[in-house]
């Protein structure tokens, strides 16, 4: 047997709580008529009640209360095989694991809100494929395309500026790495997420961006990091707190750079959305943008459906409650001829 809203499963501490109720109901009544009559006239006063049909009606009322919850949380059993088709985009997300992504002027720094924002990004997915490429100086698949929402998790937390060893930010290479990865098979739309703070050091990503536009892949940039900058907090060779310094030794400020992410965004068709505060833009993407894109059938497969049987208690509780109604309290009275 299932049940399909184990969340009010919790109600059953109802039932032993309306027991006690009813407990003290009849014990307070008992008390009630010991202070107001005589022990011996007890039975006379209550003649006409049946303490038997009452004691018969609360347990009536226990079980159907019983029955009302059992059918509220969904009890399921006996299945039949169903053939379930999900649908979806495929959609890669990279992420900029460059130093400058340490910069704090997002909290608690880009690189981590990034994270966290992609975790939000996983909850909204409805049936899409999803996997994530790291790029810095180079790129590679940090976790291929996947239905597999939880691992994709597990490799995002495993995202850091030391996975990859070449600095800088080569935009480019992470557009080519994700034209590989996306390859060449289905024919959905496909959307590439790239998050970074735009300062791209290396290679032409918007002629880069015009190969996916040719492979049907819509770009869609978030930038994150203020136009200001901030400089960039590192943990020196002997542990201490430092700022990152350039070959001179000058400290490096690191700038969004918004220009950039929109003419790669554009190239494609796709749209660029700048990272504020809470709200970072990625669910705005999915929700306007991606979520309307072409599906196709990415996983067929034969699942168990469960059959809903919530009606058996409900019928039960029903029953009990009618009953309850019809049963009085009162002693039959038996007339004695004499």
């Amino acid at each position: 047997m299932k049940f399909g809203n184990l969340q009010y499963i919790h109600l059953f501490w109802l039932i032993p709580a309306i027991m006690l109720f009813y407990a003290w109901v009849f014990r307070r009544k008992r008390r009630t008529l010991e202070a107001f009559a005589e022990a011996h006239l007890i039975p006379i006063l209550t003649s006409s009640v049946s303490a038997f049909k009452q004691k018969v009606k609360a347990l009536l009322t226990v079980l159907a209360i019983f029955f009302l919850i059992l059918a509220l949380i969904g009890p399921k059993w006996g299945f039949r095989w169903q053939e379930v088709k999900r649908r979806g985009v495929d959609i890669l997300v990279a992420i900029d694991t460059s130093r400058s992504m340490l910069t704090a002027d997002v909290k608690p720094n880009r690189l981590e809100r990034a994270k966290l924002a992609v975790k939000d990004l996983l909850n909204l997915l409805k049936g899409d494929r999803v996997g994530l490429i790291a790029f810095a100086g180079t790129a590679f698949v940090q976790c291929p395309l996947t239905l597999d929402y939880g691992a994709c998790a597990l490799s995002l937390n495993r995202i850091n500026t030391a996975v990859i060893p070449r600095g800088g930010t080569n935009i480019a290479d992470a557009i080519q790495t994700a034209m590989e990865a996306f390859g060449t098979s289905g024919d959905n739309d496909k959307a590439l997420i790239i998050i970074t703070d735009g300062e791209s050091h290396e290679g032409d990503a918007v002629a880069a961006a015009k190969e996916l536009e040719d492979a049907n892949i819509k770009i869609f940039c978030v930038g994150i990091g203020t136009k200001t900058g901030e400089l960039i907090k590192i943990t020196d060779d002997g542990g201490s707190p430092a700022f990152l310094k350039d070959r001179r030794g000058q400290v490096v400020k690191s700038k969004l750079d918004e220009v950039a992410l929109q003419k790669i965004a554009l190239t494609t068709g796709g749209s660029y959305v700048k990272a504020a505060g809470a709200n970072f833009g990625l669910d705005v993407i999915y929700e306007e943008k991606i979520a309307e894109m072409d599906k196709t059938a990415l996983e067929s497969q034969m699942q168990k459906r469960y059959e809903d049987r919530f009606q058996i208690p409900l019928l039960a509780a029903f029953i009990l409650i009618v009953t309850e109604v019809c049963i009085g309290d009162r002693r039959r009275q038996v007339n004695e001829l004499v």
